[in-house]
C-alpha cells in the first residue's frame, strides 16, 4: 500500500496528512501558516514530510493550495492571504528538497476532486463544484478532472454578472458573488439596519429571522433566489449531472429544500425550461482538500505513466 504526504495550505493554518492510496488517512496534523516567510513555509513542509516519511514509507507529495496554481508548471499566480508562496516554484523547491514527486493544485479545485473521488459526485463524470462563503468560487469537473480553462478561470462562477442597475445614466454591474455570497448577505442586512458589517455574520443573520425579524427574512428570501438564479444559468451552461455546493452554508439542513423553492419559480417562469438542476452539497468538510490534493496527485502520475509509455 502507498502513502502520502498532502499539505491544505491555509491562511491561519497549514493542515496536512498522511493518506494512502485508497484514500484512508493515517495520521493528521496541523501547523501555523507563514504568510510573509516562505523559508520558515518550507522549513515546516520538509520537516513534518520527512519526519512522516520515515514513520509511513511516504512516495509521494500533494499541495492543495490557494490562488491561481498552474499545476504544470508548479508556480502559483495571482493573490492570497499568504503572499510569499505565489512565485517559488512548488514542484523544483519541494521535489529538491524531499526527494519526492510532488503534484499541486488550487484548494477550490481540490475540494470539489475530494467529492470527486470519495464524495458527493463518485459516481459522477460531470459536475459543478458550487463554494458559497465571502464570495463565490468553484470548480468545473469533466470527465472526473479539474477543467481550468484557457486563463486558469474555469469556475470561476462568482463572476457572472446576474443583475445590472442603471442610475444617473451609469451602469452598475453586479455579479453573482456579490448578489449570493453570505458576505453579500451580510452587507445587505448591514445597509438595511444602519450598522456596521462587522457586527453582523450569517448565523446572526438566519437566528434573527427565525425569531421573526423581517428585514432579514426578507434579504434571506433574496439571497435564495439569487443563488437559485446562478444555479439556472449554471445548468443551461455546462448542463452538468449535479451541482454540488459547499461552503459553511452547506450546514444549513433546509438549504436545498429553499433554493428548489426558488428554482421552482424560475423554471414555472421561463417555459423553454424543462431541466430541474440536481443539487446536494458536499460530503466532506474539513478533509476535502485534503482528498482532493491526493486524487489530482494520482491523477497526474497516472496521465505521466501513460505518456511514458506511448513515448
Amino acid at each position: 500500500m502507498k502513502n502520502y504526504m498532502v499539505f491544505d495550505v491555509g491562511g491561519t493554518n497549514v493542515k496536512y496528512a498522511v493518506i494512502n492510496e485508497k484514500g484512508e488517512f493515517l495520521t493528521k496534523g496541523d501547523f501555523p501558516s507563514s504568510p510573509y516567510d516562505f523559508d520558515h513555509f518550507q522549513n515546516n513542509i520538509v520537516s513534518t514530510t520527512m519526519e512522516n516519511t520515515q514513520k509511513y514509507n511516504v512516495v509521494g507529495l500533494a499541495f492543495s493550495c490557494p490562488g491561481g496554481v498552474d499545476s504544470e508548471t508548479g508556480i502559483i499566480g495571482g493573490a492570497s492571504a499568504l503572499p510569499c508562496i505565489h512565485g517559488p516554484n512548488f514542484k523544483e523547491i519541494f521535489g529538491r528538497s524531499t526527494g519526492l514527486p510532488v503534484e499541486i493544485e488550487n484548494d477550490a479545485n481540490s475540494a470539489a476532486l475530494g467529492e470527486v473521488w470519495k464524495g458527493a459526485a463518485k459516481n459522477n463524470q460531470n459536475v459543478m463544484f458550487t463554494i458559497i462563503g465571502t464570495g463565490i468560487g468553484g470548480a468545473v469537473i469533466k470527465d472526473r478532472k479539474i477543467h481550468k480553462g484557457a486563463n486558469l478561470h474555469g469556475g470561476e462562477i462568482g463572476y457572472m454578472v446576474l443583475n445590472i442597475q442603471n442610475q444617473n445614466a451609469t451602469n452598475t454591474f453586479r455579479t453573482w458573488s456579490h448578489l449570493a455570497a453570505t458576505g453579500a448577505l451580510v452587507k445587505e442586512v448591514a445597509k438595511v439596519k444602519g450598522v456596521s458589517v462587522s457586527e453582523l455574520n450569517g448565523k446572526q443573520i438566519f437566528e434573527a429571522a427565525e425569531a421573526g425579524d423581517q428585514d432579514c427574512i426578507k434579504a434571506i428570501e433574496n439571497f435564495y433566489l439569487y443563488l437559485a438564479q446562478g444555479i439556472y444559468n449554471i445548468q443551461y451552461i455546462y448542463d452538468p449531472e449535479k451541482i454540488i455546493i459547499g461552503g459553511a452554508i452547506s450546514n444549513r439542513t433546509n438549504l436545498i429544500d429553499k433554493i428548489y423553492e426558488k428554482l421552482d419559480l424560475i423554471l414555472d417562469t421561463v417555459e423553454i425550461a424543462k431541466v430541474r438542476p440536481v443539487i446536494e452539497v458536499c460530503h466532506f468538510k474539513n478533509d476535502a482538500n485534503l482528498l482532493g490534493a491526493l486524487f489530482h496527485f494520482l491523477q497526474r502520475q497516472e496521465q505521466e505513466q501513460i505518456i511514458i509509455k506511448i513515448s
